[in-house]
């Protein structure tokens, strides 16, 4: 089957996230990763920090590429962009990360932008809900988007230190700001390999020679 291949890197991002967070992870004395934040890998008194701004700029570069890849399937079946435009965002925020290292003022400022990318899978169902093909699809991208919220919900309670919540998930905390990521990237990925898989239906289908009457 051929397809688009930058849609590909929708899933390549998502390994190079998980593979890259965990094993920088395992490079960093002491580091807690039930406790301590994907960022705290990378914080400027880390001996990891500049390996772990490349695994980031590594990781908004196939952001990059699988959003070309959807501008590309979106424009083709008429669809509407904006999801891309929530995917292009998280590249940035995430290159941005990579470059602002905790605890610099400007990390956590890009850190809650991608607050605007997480609109994604909501965008994405939206637009593409009402082509047939794609609808399990837009169902895994509402699937996704409820997660996000719950995630978004519990995260935020970093903001009332004295709620109940908060104490609660304190000790693990994370584990809890991870699920952000795995959610997002879970989406990436996931939503990456269908397109590919339909694009390649599609356009072996278009290959194959007609049969004559």
């Amino acid at each position: 089957m051929r397809g688009d291949t930058r849609l590909l890197f929708g899933p390549l991002a998502a390994l190079i996230l998980v593979f890259g967070v965990i094993g920088l992870g395992w490079l960093v004395p002491g580091y807690d990763a039930a406790r301590q934040t994907v960022s705290e890998i990378g914080e400027m008194a880390s001996p990891m920090r500049w390996p772990f701004a490349a695994l980031l700029w590594a990781i908004a570069s196939c952001l990059l590429m699988f959003a070309n890849g959807v501008w590309h399937a979106a424009r083709t079946g008429g669809h509407s962009i904006v999801g891309v435009v929530c995917v292009v965002w998280m590249a940035v925020a995430v290159a941005a990360l990579g470059w602002f290292a905790f605890p610099h003022p400007w990390h956590g400022i890009f850190g809650l932008s991608e607050l605007i990318a997480y609109q994604a899978p909501l965008v994405f169902a939206l637009a593409w809900r009402h082509e047939p093909r794609l609808r399990p699809m837009a169902a895994f991208s509402i699937l996704m988007y409820v997660l996000l919220l719950a995630s978004v919900a519990v995260n935020l309670s970093t903001l009332a230190r004295d709620s109940l919540l908060w104490n609660t998930i304190r000790p693990f905390y994370g584990l809890v700001q991870r699920s952000l990521f795995v959610c997002f990237f879970a989406w990436v990925g996931g939503t990456g390999w269908m397109l590919w898989r339909q694009d390649s239906s599609r356009t072996l289908q278009v290959d194959s020679p007609r049969m004559q009457p």
